[in-house]
């Protein structure tokens, strides 16, 4: 039993090694898809290129126009979306780390049991995991 345990926690840290660099290839990737898109839509835009054809691809420049509310300015704008009769576009959240938490919390007030008045609101269950530290000798 111990060396299949062991063999499992080899290549469970195995695993967890070669996720954590094939996350940063896919960064280093994502980055310099990036910085060559940033290039080529430059290149087309100084050379009015609309679109071309290359090895059986066709490359479009496409604008997009990026919205976001001004610093600061978040809460104004919701109100006033809402009381101009767009409040459909206003969505509320909960970030689920401060569910979890409150959760918690609230089970540890009522002596270990989810209160009545969350019965049905939410999906409470338990996941097992396996977490790893390095061994400091």
């Amino acid at each position: 039993m111990q060396k299949e345990i062991f063999e499992l926690a080899d290549k469970f840290v195995f695993l967890k090694n070669q996720k954590k660099q094939k996350e940063q290839e896919l960064k280093n990737i994502n980055d310099e898809i990036f910085e060559v898109e940033s290039v080529l839509t430059g290149f087309m835009t100084l050379n009015e290129t609309q679109n071309f054809t290359h090895k059986d691809v066709t490359f479009c420049l496409k604008t997009n126009l990026k919205i976001s509310a001004a610093a600061g300015k978040k809460e104004e704008l919701y109100k006033l979306l809402k009381n101009s009769g767009y409040g459909s576009l206003v969505t509320e959240t909960i970030n689920s780390n401060s569910l979890s938490a409150f959760v918690k919390e609230q089970i540890s007030e009522n002596n270990d049991k989810l209160p009545n008045w969350l019965n049905g609101l939410i999906n409470v269950f338990e996941k097992n995991t396996v977490i790893t530290r390095k061994y400091k000798k």
